[in-house]
């Protein structure tokens, strides 16, 4: 009931129409507003009314200008950083140990067997052994298709918009002559080149040159060894990486077909043939408290076959650790067998360890770090406990559940993080554009590691997508930091263990409890003792918080208000009204508007008074009939329409007398 009231009260303003004009409405405004400035515009002389009108407008502006300043940088979202120092008893970190050799040769030996052959063969090529020393020996013919699918080529270079490349093998090998004439007499320019200057083109002639003269010096001979990359076998869509050091070259090459021989290997054989942890882990003690291979949790990592984590809290609560020091930490003796590395895949010897988050994966290739055998490396460990602020302050995530990329590393049961979402971002990238994933990854639900046989152009489609920056920088975008983080910060030292005063009792201890044997099994060169252990118990916390706030934006948009002009909240709302008023008048004079052009229509088909509904019967009735105002209009012309509905039966009216109308009116 109210509302209609409202309504009708409403409607019947609108029919007035407005009370007063904008000029009466802002004079009004002038005088009783609380703002200073106005109320002098108004009432002093037409000089200071200019002045004064000159400086409320100028310092209007000012505020407007100083509230956009203030607005953009609330909106800007900018954050601070602080550093806080706590003690507390902290949470021993995960201890993930491996070897730099992922697989034992001995194990391993016979599925590299035709690998190892051609990449002997090759550098007996590459290093130009002398006639009769012993290269002519009666071998069985190498297999070149494992060779042809990711070759090795030399690239002659002397010619920079022409460079040549250099077949290592012939493919006719039936003598001797032919079978060296694209590397004999050769020189490798490594002298004064470094590893990992790598660099893609794709040559012109890539057709077998002829050797160079006999009576060409040493300067001249100036090649480059590349791996040959090809989109698939024979095609002339191929890309060279060639490298200064031809013992990167050689690394890499190598890595390119010995994942393509793993890749189809089943996991339980790749397990089988890396290092054990009862063969590993010699020795284990956690503060006073002894341990085995028995407390270490078995991972099996693509980049470093076996490895174990220490703590990793799985299966069981995280350790914590009850005093800083050396004593109150970990200890471990470790076996390498070293004398048991693959040759040409692992040029490095030692442990990869990493310290890390309880239920996260270790990414040694990124964080680890290496402990070198006959060495007793001491890790000094500080603790620094990262907090961001999340969306809209930074674009980070808690737990993985916003970003758009399928966290492969999910299988594991392990947490997010950012180095988890890159790979899954590449994995599923290469399953989508090359058709099979990568060796190193895990893989995507329906998709098989690549390999030369299934996937012959898989490696010229890995160099592609390694090297890209725009699929590199699509993985960045959808990627994000983790809100929360620990990241540990490690004080290395070293020394050499056991001394040659102590080896021998320790070595023969350490060979009986492994071998049960009197014999020495073991040696310096395969041998590496860790202590693991908190420096301090201090903690350092480094947490963000939002640099404007809501309260500081309301507080300084005030102050700009009231040092500018004198104004206050009351004062704005004193604003709003007048514009609410404003409005109101302008609705009032469009509807006003509106119903006078409303009016004027109908005047339009007759310009002198309508006629009257009598004049239209008598017109339609009596085609004679004509009003006074249509004489001078011919008469087709000056016939009225015909009425939209028949005219009412006049006769039918009844005529009632007038007392009887009025009693009727008294009734009602």
């Amino acid at each position: 009931m109210n509302l209609k009231k409202y309504l009708v009260r409403a409607l019947h303003r609108l029919q007035k129409g407005p009370g007063y004009t904008y000029k009466e409405l802002l004079v009004w405004y002038c005088d009783n507003t609380n703002t200073h400035g106005p109320k002098r515009i108004i009432k002093e002389g037409p000089k200071k009314k200019l002045i004064w009108f000159f400086l409320t407008l100028l310092f209007a502006s000012l505020v407007f200008w100083q509230w956009g300043i203030l607005i953009n940088t609330y909106l800007s979202y900018n954050v601070t950083s602080s550093l806080s120092i706590g003690f507390k008893t902290m949470k021993f970190p995960a201890v993930t140990v491996c070897n730099a050799n992922p697989f034992k040769y001995s194990e391993v030996k016979p599925l590299l067997k035709e690998l190892d052959r051609l990449i002997e063969a090759a550098l007996e090529r590459i290093l130009q052994p002398t006639p009769g020393n012993g290269s002519e020996d009666v071998s069985p013919p190498l297999d070149l298709q494992l060779w042809n699918q990711i070759p090795l080529v030399l690239i002659d270079e002397h010619d920079k918009d022409n460079p040549i490349i250099l077949d290592i093998f012939e493919t006719n090998q039936t003598t001797g002559e032919n079978e060296t004439a694209a590397s004999n007499q050769m020189d490798m320019d490594v002298d004064k080149g470094t590893a990992g200057d790598d660099q893609n083109f794709t040559a012109v002639n890539a057709t077998t040159a002829p050797p160079p003269p006999a009576n060409t010096t040493t300067e001249e001979k100036k090649y480059k060894l590349a791996v040959k990359l090809c989109s698939h076998q024979g095609s002339n869509n191929c890309t060279y990486r060639n490298f200064t050091s031809a013992a990167q070259a050689v690394t890499e090459w190598y890595i390119l077909q010995f994942t393509s021989i793993l890749s189809k290997v089943p996991l339980h054989d790749r397990i089988r043939m890396g290092y054990q942890a009862e063969d590993m882990i010699l020795a284990c003690l956690y503060g006073a408290e002894p341990c085995n291979y028995k407390n270490f949790t078995q991972i099996y990592h693509p980049d470093h076959g076996n490895c174990y984590i220490f703590n990793w809290g799985m299966d069981e609560e995280a350790l914590n650790s009850s005093n800083p020091g050396a004593e109150f930490g970990l200890k471990l003796i470790l076996d390498i067998s070293q004398q048991d590395y693959i040759p040409y895949l692992s040029s490095a010897a030692g442990a990869r360890l990493m310290l890390h988050q309880q239920k996260s994966f270790p990414f040694l290739k990124d964080q680890g770090i290496y402990a070198m055998a006959g060495t007793e490396t001491s890790i000094g460990v500080l603790v620094d406990e990262l907090e961001r602020m999340g969306y809209p302050y930074s674009d980070c995530t808690m737990n993985g559940s916003d970003v758009p990329v399928k966290n492969l590393y999910s299988q594991y049961n392990t947490s997010y993080s950012i180095q988890a979402c890159l790979r899954s971002c590449f994995q599923s990238h290469m399953a989508e554009i090359c058709g099979c994933g990568h060796y190193m990854f895990p893989l995507p639900d329906g998709v098989n590691y690549c390999n030369n046989e299934d996937n012959p152009g898989w490696a010229y489609c890995y160099s592609s997508l390694r090297s890209s920056i725009k699929q590199r920088q699509i993985c960045i975008d959808s990627c994000k930091e983790t809100c929360n983080d620990t990241q540990y910060k490690m004080t290395i030292s070293m020394a050499d263990w056991p001394s040659e005063a102590s080896e021998d009792w320790i070595f023969h201890i350490l060979s009986y409890e492994r071998d049960m044997s009197t014999n020495v099994t073991l040696d310096r060169n395969g041998i590496i003792k860790l202590n693991i252990y908190f420096q301090e118990y201090n903690y350092r916390t480094i947490s963000e918080s939002a640099a404007t706030t809501i309260v500081w934006l309301l507080s300084s948009l005030g102050g700009q208000f009231g040092f500018w002009m004198g104004g206050s909240v009351l004062c704005l709302i004193e604003f709003g009204e007048i514009i609410i008023d404003s409005l109101w008048i302008t609705i009032i004079h469009v509807i006003g508007w509106c119903k006078g052009l409303k009016q004027k229509r109908p005047r339009v088909r007759y310009p002198d008074v309508p006629p009257t509904v009598s004049e239209l019967v008598e017109a339609h009735t009596n085609l004679g009939f004509q009003h006074e105002a249509m004489d001078a209009l011919p008469r087709d012309e000056a016939l009225p329409p015909e009425p939209g509905t028949p005219p009412p039966n006049y006769d039918s009216l009844r005529v009632q007398p007038l007392d009887v109308l009025s009693l009727d009116s008294n009734v009602e």
